[in-house]
C-alpha cells in the first residue's frame, strides 16, 4: 500500500477507545507491556501534548501505527522525545511507520517545536534527518551512557539545538 493511501490523525484526547487502541497496538508490536504503560502514565500528564500522539489507519479506518512526541528538555529548553512508536506486526516493513513518523514531525513543525531526539536505531532515524545527539552538544540522562549512533536529534526549523543534558519525563523513568 503506498504512503498516500494512509490516513493521519490525532488521537482524541479523552477518548477511551482510542487510548484502547493505542495499547492494543503497542502491546502487538513490543513483547512487554513497558511501552504501553508509558503511554498511559503519560497521558494527560505535563508532558502530554494532544495532538502529538498519532495514529495511521488504513484507508478503511483500521488503525495500524502509533507515534507519540512529548514535552522533555534539553537543559532547560522545551524539546520533544519520540517514544514510543509501533506499527502491527502484520503491516511492518510496508512504509506506514515510516509515513506516521513524518506525519508526526510535519505536525510537531507546525505547532512551532523545534528540536526532536530519540533513542532508537541508528539506521532507521536518519532517513528522517535524525543526527547523533553529541553533533549538537547534547547528552544523555546524568547516569546513563548511550551509544552515540543511537541517540539521535533532529532540528525542526533554523532554530539550534540547544546543548546539555536531556530530562524525560517522569514515566520514563530516567
Amino acid at each position: 500500500m503506498a504512503e498516500e493511501n494512509w490516513h493521519f490523525r490525532a488521537e482524541i484526547p479523552g477518548d477511551t477507545v482510542d487510548a484502547a487502541t493505542v495499547r492494543r497496538i503497542l502491546r502487538s508490536a513490543f513483547d512487554t507491556p513497558h511501552e504501553a504503560e508509558l503511554v498511559d502514565a503519560l497521558r494527560g500528564g505535563p508532558a502530554w501534548l494532544p495532538g502529538l500522539s498519532m495514529l495511521a489507519e488504513t484507508p478503511e479506518g483500521e488503525p495500524v501505527a502509533y507515534v507519540l512526541l512529548s514535552r522533555c528538555h534539553i537543559a532547560s529548553a522545551e524539546a520533544l522525545a519520540l517514544a514510543p512508536c509501533a506499527t502491527v506486526p502484520e503491516r511492518q516493513g510496508g512504509g506506514v511507520g515510516t509515513a506516521l513518523i513524518r506525519a508526526a514531525l510535519d505536525a510537531a513543525r507546525t505547532e512551532g517545536e523545534g528540536t526532536v531526539v530519540v533513542l532508537g536505531h541508528p539506521t532507521y532515524y536518519p532517513r528522517f534527518g535524525f543526527r547523533p545527539c553529541a553533533d549538537f552538544g547534547v547528552t544523555p540522562p546524568p547516569g546513563h551512557d548511550w551509544p552515540t549512533e543511537a541517540f539521535l536529534a533532529l532540528a525542526l526549523d533554523d532554530r539550534p539545538v540547544p546543548a546539555g543534558a536531556v530530562r524525560y519525563p517522569e514515566p520514563f523513568g530516567l
